[in-house]
């Protein structure tokens, strides 16, 4: 009988890098599907920051950890090779939560097939869990105004990325911050953004009153550190901040500390954080929305691929070191 290969979460991670030795790399026989069940097979995988929350040992979150033993959470993409369910057809194409595997079996709950016509990078790095992050977190949490000014933090990212295109399509004056020169390029002369901060060389201080003169009506929170003190400094009044991810603060023992409360008085601030697991029900609702922006080319994108399952170890530490140049996604 044929094997397949998976990546089991063995221990949890200690402050910093992540270590390859909290996995185990396991093999199994490729089983069968049995009634109301199909198997699957994974051609593509994201690897999403919220990996890195997700396998702490915090139950105090949106969603419970990994299990220690249990395959390594993450979405993915793949083909129907055997079915014994009336909804699914061998050859169908699936995308949903299946982990770290080459092969996914199951009932098919929470797999959603997918349009003909769309590659697998598109799909996990558009229309996936960024693209709907962004529309969610953007519209609805951000409620934006032409004319308005934007600031995005990993604005290079896959989510930061579709958030500016989103807000310059919407007539708002757009600045990205990223942490190198190529990145910063990337958005001013292929996404249109009006204007790049390199986190790591700027003045930031200097370089936000020049980008944004006339104050900062919403920030999109990807990451934390320091740019978050100084946009924070230059909201406007009735100035709304969009928390979606704090990659800055993930790896460290101890959290940096966050700004001052006094101006979330003065100027009557809303800060709201969101996730996308509360929101999964207005999926296709989501979709719709963001859909024509994609089809009428408003949205760019890129893919950092890496090739094999096992890539994906070392390609969570992507996030901290910002190597990657796009949405990172493991080709199986």
């Amino acid at each position: 009988m044929s094997t397949y290969t998976a990546i089991k979460l063995v221990a949890r991670p200690a402050p910093g890098p992540v270590s390859p030795d909290i996995f185990e790399v396991v093999q199994a026989d490729i089983p069968q599907a049995g009634p109301g069940e199909i198997l699957v097979k994974q051609t593509h995988m994201s690897l999403d920051p919220a990996m890195l929350g997700w396998m702490s040992p915090d139950t105090d979150s949106y969603i419970p950890p990994v299990e220690l033993g249990a395959v390594m959470r993450s979405s993915g993409l793949g083909e129907v090779v055997q079915s014994n369910h009336p909804d699914f057809a061998v050859g169908d194409r699936v995308m949903g939560m299946m982990g770290w595997t080459e092969y996914y079996l199951g009932s098919g709950q929470g797999l959603n097939k997918l349009q003909p016509g769309l590659d697998a990078e598109t799909v996990l790095s558009v229309f996936a869990l960024p693209g709907l992050t962004a529309t969610q977190g953007f519209f609805h949490v951000g409620h934006p105004k032409a004319g308005e000014t934007i600031v995005v933090s990993g604005a290079a990212g896959s989510v930061g990325s579709i958030v500016g295109q989103l807000a310059k399509a919407e007539g708002l004056r757009v600045i990205g911050v990223a942490g190198d020169d190529e990145k910063c390029g990337w958005l001013v002369d292929e996404l249109g953004f009006d204007g790049a901060i390199n986190y790591k060389t700027d003045d930031l201080d200097a370089k936000l009153a020049k980008l944004a003169p006339d104050g900062i009506d919403i920030y999109f929170e990807n990451t934390g550190g320091p740019i978050q003190h100084a946009v924070f400094h230059r909201m406007n009044a009735h100035g709304r901040v969009v928390v979606c991810g704090m990659i800055a603060d993930y790896g460290k023992q101890e959290p940096d500390a966050g700004p001052s409360w006094i101006p979330i008085i003065k100027k009557r601030l809303t800060i709201q954080g969101f996730t996308m697991p509360d929101h999964l029900a207005e999926a296709p609702a989501l979709t719709a929305k963001l859909a024509p922006y994609v089809m009428t080319g408003k949205i760019k994108h890129r893919s950092h691929v890496l090739a094999g399952l096992e890539a994906a170890i070392g390609g969570l530490n992507l996030f901290f070191t910002g190597a990657n140049k796009g949405k990172l996604i493991i080709r199986l």
